[in-house]
C-alpha cells in the first residue's frame, strides 16, 4: 500500500453510550459506528431508535432496533412506533425497517405477513490477527495497485463501480446511484475524522477503479463495508487479495484487536471472507418493508 495508507490520524472516535449499546451482538453494534458518526442513536424503553437524516432512503440507517423477536399481535403497534419515531422527521423514510438483535432465528407472526413484512438474514463474520491467512492466489504486482481512494476526488469512481457492480438490482438505478453517493460522502467524513479509509484495486495506469471496500473503527473493532468488484473483473482474486491488504492494514496500522464483515448468508463471498480466516458468528435478523409503489 502507499504512504496514505500507513496511518489513521487522530480524530473524533465513535464510542458506545449507553447499556443496550454495549450489549449488541458485534454485528449490530459495529453497524451502529456510522450512524453514531453522523445521525442519531436514540435508546428507549424497548428499543433503539437509528436515524440517519443526511440519507433518509437508506433503510438501514434508518431503523428501529429490537432487542428481541417480535409476537404476534404486534405489527400494527411496532409499524405506528416506527412512523412516529423515524417517519414523522423523515418524510423521505417511506420504507419500514426493523432490526432483531436475536441468538437465534424466529418465525415472522402472521401479522407481519399479511402487513408486506419480510424477514432476512445476515451472516456476521469476524477475525483477530492471528487468524489471518493469506489468499489463496498472489495479486499481480505489475498490473494492480491496491490503495486508499483519495476522497472526495475519487468517490465517484466508486459510486460508479457500485452501480455497476449491483447490475440494477436496485431499482430505480438513479436513486440507488443518489444513495451510494450519499454513502461515499459519508466515509469521505469519517476518513477525515481519522476513522479509516476506503480502499481500491486499481488496473492498468493505476486509475481504472475495479474493486474496493471501506474499513472505519469504533476503539479496537474494525467494520468493513460495501465489498464490491467490478462485473468485468471478476474471478481474478481482487476482492480476495483487497480484503487480505486491508486486513493487515487493520491490523498492523490501524491496532484493531477484532475485524468484522457482514454479508448474505446465500452469497458466495462468505466462502472467500473463511478462506481468509474470518469466522462465522451470530447473525443479525431484518424486518423489512419497502415503500409503497
Amino acid at each position: 500500500m502507499s504512504r496514505q495508507a500507513t496511518r489513521v490520524a487522530t480524530g473524533r472516535q465513535p464510542r458506545t453510550d449507553t447499556v443496550l449499546e454495549r450489549e449488541l451482538s458485534l454485528g449490530w453494534r459495529t453497524d451502529l459506528i456510522f450512524a453514531r458518526f453522523d445521525g442519531e442513536v436514540l435508546p428507549r424503553g424497548d428499543c433503539l431508535v437509528v436515524r440517519t437524516p443526511s440519507n433518509p432512503g437508506f433503510w438501514w440507517g434508518n431503523f428501529l432496533l429490537l432487542d428481541r423477536a417480535p409476537r404476534a399481535g404486534e405489527a400494527a403497534a411496532w409499524t405506528a412506533r416506527f412512523a412516529a419515531e423515524i417517519g414523522t422527521h423523515q418524510p423521505g423514510s417511506r420504507h419500514v425497517a426493523f432490526g432483531v438483535d436475536a441468538p437465534e432465528r424466529f418465525e415472522l407472526p402472521a401479522d407481519f405477513i399479511a402487513a408486506g413484512f419480510t424477514l432476512g438474514a445476515a451472516t456476521v463474520l469476524t477475525m483477530r490477527g492471528e487468524q489471518l491467512r493469506a489468499p489463496r492466489k498472489a495479486l499481480d504486482a505489475a498490473a494492480y495497485r491496491i490503495r486508499p481512494l483519495a476522497l472526495p476526488r475519487e468517490a465517484t469512481q466508486a459510486v460508479e463501480l457500485h452501480v455497476e457492480s449491483d447490475a440494477g438490482e436496485h431499482q430505480p438505478v438513479a436513486e440507488y446511484r443518489e444513495f451510494r453517493e450519499r454513502q461515499m460522502a459519508r466515509y469521505g467524513a469519517m476518513e477525515r475524522a481519522g476513522l479509516g479509509h476506503w480502499f481500491g484495486v486499481f488496473a492498468h495506469d493505476g486509475r481504472t477503479l475495479v474493486a474496493d471496500c471501506g474499513l472505519f473503527t469504533d476503539g479496537a473493532l474494525g467494520r468493513f463495508q460495501h465489498v464490491s468488484t467490478h462485473p468485468a473483473w471478476r474471478r481474478r482474486g481482487l476482492c480476495a487479495a483487497l480484503i487480505h491488504a486491508v486486513c493487515s492494514h487493520g491490523f498492523a496500522t490501524m491496532q484493531l484487536e477484532t475485524l468484522v464483515i457482514v454479508a448474505d448468508p446465500d452469497d458466495v463471498a462468505i466462502g472467500l471472507y473463511e478462506s481468509l480466516g474470518f469466522a462465522r458468528g451470530a447473525s443479525t435478523w431484518l424486518i423489512e418493508r419497502p415503500p409503497a409503489a
